[in-house]
């Protein structure tokens, strides 16, 4: 059964990918907001974790909407949220699984219960998060054993991950994206596979 997994090219949804491969045919998926959109480094990331890797383009104007609601509360956290949960729903239209790499500990975007119920009532597509249960501390192990990972700020990583193309929305529209988004926020991208039974520390 396909299993259509949202995909930053981070080590969250890499490891998630890579847990479901073992029982699902995996396509990664990565949304973006503008066909110029650089997704280089995601598509490279994919090419490392070894399974197939889908690009495709939110509606135009979502991102304007994304940036109003940003600007309007005075921080980030609805904009986010509200783009995950739309990457979500528009995977459902495709897939009879979608999955994606959220953790335990994240706040900013997870689903709530209610959210995911909801979620799968109206579109038939059942929602998986392999990474519920864990942590990051395991995360970041798990991944390590995995992946060779390099780490940034946003901004300086080129991952698929909403926030630094937001961010660059909000820039573009003569705001500061500091006044919106925490000053330090640190991103992650897969370079290649570990090689087994070897633990590779972050870069």
């Amino acid at each position: 059964m396909k299993a259509g997994v949202l995909f930053s090219g981070g080590k969250d949804s890499s490891l998630a990918a890579l847990l479901l491969s073992r029982d699902y045919e995996v396509e990664l998926n990565t949304f973006i907001f503008n066909q110029e959109d650089d997704t280089t480094g995601v598509e490279n990331a994919a090419r490392a974790v070894g399974l197939p890797w889908r690009r495709r383009i939110f509606d135009e104007g979502f991102l304007e909407r994304v940036i109003g609601m940003i600007v309007s509360c005075g921080y980030p956290n609805e904009g986010i949220q509200e783009v995950h949960r739309t990457a979500v729903e528009l995977l459902c239209r495709d897939y009879p699984v979608v999955a994606d790499g959220t953790r335990m500990d994240d706040r900013i975007p997870m689903l709530t219960r209610n959210e995911v119920q909801s979620l799968q009532d109206r579109t038939g597509c059942s929602y998986l998060r392999p990474l519920l249960g864990y942590g990051k501390r395991e995360v970041d192990r798990l991944a390590r054993c995995h992946f060779v990972i390099v780490n940034g700020q946003t901004g300086q990583i080129e991952n698929g991950d909403y926030e630094r193309r937001i961010r660059n929305g909000i820039a573009a529209e003569g705001l500061d994206p500091r006044a919106y988004f925490p000053e330090v926020h640190e991103q992650s991208l897969v370079l290649s596979r570990a090689v087994p039974g070897t633990e590779v520390k972050f870069r």
